[in-house]
């Protein structure tokens, strides 16, 4: 064979820049699977000491495991999201449709603080320009739709096959992640308890504190108690924000229709039980299985929410993390071989 025109080192960057490209085409060409890819790893670090029982413990056949955890996960976790996401949606159709209730809304806090901020346009407009973003983000959601069981399609296409893989798979992972073998234990371990903490810890804070509202609800007889509860345990993912955006403007229009010890009630209700209950789980749960600081979640949910909708919720605050945890590394890594360079400049 003839000599190349390139030498090693200059294929080397060739090969280096065609494998860049072409990753970079293979991202943006999967640009709306991206949730399915996260979900899947979720759904792994989830199920993973689940699916290791099976096999290693009762012998069961590798399909055979998987078929069952990923009917399981649609149990508990697919189905039941997709019920209250269709309710939601139907629900707020319907209250788009009918403006009664944003007019009972706006006079409330017209005549509860409008009167004394001395600016009751501005409350109606901001309250209008509320509406009409929720009108929007409605949309959005029924429109991302087909999108969504797409994505769950693909989501369990992976799953299936990576836990019937799971050795290799996690080899491979371990081969091909920039880190020593020590940070790779140590990114698994963190990498369990923010998911853990995350997914278990504040789906179980916001049950809770939707439940805590809904019965809220009905003793001070606020209409619609349900649908209330379930608003506040999505929102439950925005710490501290979520709950008041739910209570307080059901407290204003108790007081506007002259039920005031009603409406003292569920405010007192409210910020005592619903609110602090929240902060006492989450101690518990950060002593258990690990916390994420509200900041992290905030920005999180803000982040995710525009790349997944309302996954967004759950995705937003854990890809947050996970970046915060390579950066972790990444500094850890650097001060070793800081150190190492040092060492060498002695000898």
């Amino acid at each position: 064979m003839g000599n190349s025109v390139f030498s090693a080192r200059e294929r080397n960057i060739i090969i280096l820049i065609i494998v860049i490209v072409l990753g970079a085409i293979l991202l943006y060409a999967t640009r709306g699977l991206y949730g399915a890819f996260l979900g899947a790893s979720i759904m792994y670090t989830l199920f993973r000491p689940l699916n290791k029982f099976f096999i290693e413990r009762w012998n069961w056949p590798k399909a055979i495991s998987a078929i069952t955890i990923i009917v399981l996960s649609l149990v508990i976790i697919i189905l039941p999201f997709l019920g209250i996401g269709s309710m939601l949606i139907r629900k707020a159709m319907e209250l788009q449709q009918d403006r009664a209730w944003i007019n009972k809304i706006i006079e409330a806090i017209t005549n509860c603080a409008g009167d004394k901020l001395g600016r009751p346009d501005f409350l109606i407009e901001q309250l209008e320009s509320s509406a009409t973003y929720l009108g929007g983000m409605i949309t959005t959601i029924v429109g991302q739709a087909a999108n969504v069981f797409l994505e769950i399609s693909v989501m369990y296409f992976i799953l299936y096959f990576v836990f019937t893989n799971y050795i290799a798979f996690e080899k491979s992972l371990s081969h091909y992640m920039p880190f020593d073998e020590q940070q790779v234990v140590s990114f698994g371990t963190e990498l369990k308890n923010v998911t853990y903490s995350n997914i278990i810890g504040q789906t179980f804070i916001a049950i809770v504190q939707g439940a805590c509202l809904s019965l809220g609800f009905v003793i001070f007889g606020v209409s619609d108690p349900l649908f209330g509860g379930v608003i506040c345990a999505i929102l439950s993912f925005i710490p501290l924000l979520g709950p008041p955006l739910i209570f307080v403007p059901a407290v204003l229009i108790l007081l506007s229709q002259g039920q005031t010890w009603q409406g003292i009630g569920l405010l007192i209700w409210c910020f005592g039980l619903v609110m602090d209950i929240h902060k006492l789980l989450r101690v518990i749960f950060a002593k258990k299985i690990g916390d994420i600081h509200p900041l992290i979640t905030v920005v999180g949910v803000i982040i995710g929410l525009p790349l997944f909708g309302l996954m967004g919720l759950v995705f937003g605050p854990l890809l947050l993390v996970y970046f915060l945890m390579a950066v972790k590394i990444y500094k850890a890594n650097k001060r070793l071989s800081l150190k190492r360079e040092q060492l060498e400049d002695k000898l």
